[in-house]
């Protein structure tokens, strides 16, 4: 709880004010319009995990393995991702050209989408290659310097796209200094300037990094490598096929809907999962914390049985999360309009948020459940189980998009982490056995699914009867929990 709090402070921040931003691009840009944002951040999202190559998990995971070669391990986590950034970098320009045509919707777009595409492919380089020296500041404990940068990176973010969307065209209108300069190359309007306000994030994000650069040597164990890699490729294939299940949907929206209405409902789509964002900082806040935790506290004697306890208070919290974002959306569906004249045009969507909500809850019981294959260094159970899930996510989105649009997304996002989740599970119990109490978490999750239902449909988002079901929800869980919880709470 302690690392998650710690750094679910900065993911909170950022997540939150991506969660703000969303009203304020809707609102500056037309459906359409965002759905160019929406479906280039989704390229970029699986080109990341291919990018990081399975090195962060494989990092947190030699360091405890191999402590007295701690050195080598960060020379060589480093240095297979700047080779494999590095390398990208110089295809991606060398292809600029076919990337930008194949994402243009129109021969019109093509001049955009080659400045879109350069801007990628530099911030998809400079986020690699600080994944290793952000790993390296969460194994050695120093979350103070992790929220700093990462409140930089998105502060930075925030305020240079304030500036790009408000800031200079009031300059503009209200005739202020240096009005003339900035009419003269400044596009009312344009998408592109909230990819160079990521732009310059990732550059002075790279910048407050480099005392962890200066600490690398350029030494390469060869033999350490070779083991390092054999862990870390499932690992990739498994990141790989996650982002897919994540982001796919928004790519194939685009692809497989009728040209005139497909970045519509790619902006739709995007904009709704923003509600899921609470759910997803819970999930990250965790993962940040629990990794390097897991990793280390893999050789205590009661290890396993924490590992349970964890998991079943994890569940109990995405679960009361779950009943409560649904219970409110009749508030948070408001960070998502444009204006009253647009309120239809993105609220329309909303019926897709409960599903995308559980499909969640499955991903981070799901990421929960993936120590065993980690902690046994059987990570190929990790690719398969993410192979699944991904041939799921493919297979039936190209069956139901074209019938259902976004809605048949959310449907297939939900169905593909619940498989995984249920395979992660009955394989764990059978190569890496941990006593988890299955039953009274089973019982919590079909609760806040039959709570959730009544809320959103039944009751048709009545705010009040949702959050007094919400009440009643946690008022029982603290019922049956009192006394494990005083056990944890007030243990000497």
């Amino acid at each position: 709880m302690g690392q998650t709090a710690i750094y679910g402070v900065s993911t909170v921040f950022s997540r939150l004010f991506n969660f703000i931003l969303t009203p304020l691009f809707t609102r500056a840009y037309a459906s359409a319009t965002y759905g160019i944002f929406t479906k280039m951040y989704a390229y970029s999202s699986m080109i990341n995990a291919v990018l990081a190559f399975g090195m962060e998990s494989t990092y947190f995971r030699y360091l405890n393995k191999h402590e007295d070669q701690k050195q080598e391990v960060y020379n060589n986590s480093f240095l297979c991702i700047a080779f494999i950034a590095t390398l990208f970098l110089i295809t991606g320009f060398v292809f600029l050209n076919p990337i930008s045509a194949y994402l243009s919707a129109e021969p019109s777009q093509l001049a955009d989408y080659r400045l879109y595409v350069q801007f990628f492919i530099c911030i998809l380089f400079l986020d690699a290659i600080c994944v290793i020296p952000f790993a390296k500041l969460r194994a050695e404990d120093r979350a103070f310097k992790y929220s700093v940068v990462k409140f930089l990176n998105i502060g930075s973010f925030v305020a240079f796209s304030l500036i790009f969307i408000y800031l200079i065209p009031a300059m503009i209108k209200h005739d202020w200094p240096m009005r003339d300069w900035l009419a003269s190359w400044y596009r009312e309007k344009w998408i592109g300037y909230v990819f160079v306000a990521n732009l310059i994030a990732s550059m002075l994000t790279l910048l407050m990094l480099i005392p962890e650069f200066l600490k690398l040597q350029l030494r390469f164990d060869q033999a350490l490598f070779a083991k390092m890699f054999s862990y870390s490729w499932p690992i990739l294939v498994a990141n790989l096929s996650f982002i897919v299940n994540e982001n796919l949907d928004k790519i194939v929206l685009s692809e497989l809907l009728p040209k005139a209405i497909a970045d519509k409902q790619v902006g739709i789509y995007g904009a709704v999962c923003k509600i899921a964002v609470f759910m997803s900082i819970f999930i990250t806040a965790f993962r940040l914390g629990a990794e390097p935790f897991f990793f280390s506290y893999a050789k205590n004697a009661n290890a396993k049985k924490t590992y349970a306890v964890i998991l079943h208070y994890f569940v109990i919290a995405l679960a009361i999360l779950f009943v409560a974002l649904v219970a409110n959306i009749e508030l948070l569906k408001y960070f998502i309009s444009r204006d009253k004249a647009h309120i239809a045009e993105y609220w329309v969507g909303l019926p897709a948020v409960p599903y995308l909500l559980f499909g969640y809850v499955c991903l981070g019981i799901y990421m929960n459940l993936s120590i065993w294959y980690r902690l046994s260094d059987q990570t190929r159970f990790g690719l398969y189980i993410s192979i699944i899930g991904a041939v799921i996510t493919i297979v039936l989105n190209f069956v139901l998009i074209p019938k259902y649009s976004y809605m048949g997304s959310a449907w297939v996002s939900m169905l593909a982490y619940f498989v995984m989740m249920v395979i992660s599970y009955i394989l764990g119990q059978k190569h890496y056995p941990i006593p988890y109490d299955l039953k009274r978490i089973l019982t919590y999750l079909i609760i806040s699914v039959v709570l959730v239902m009544l809320s959103f449909w039944t009751f048709d988002r009545n705010i009040y009867v949702g959050n007094a079901m919400l009440l009643v929800f946690i008022a029982g869980i603290l019922y049956f929990e009192k006394d494990q919880l005083k056990s944890l709470l007030f243990k000497k």
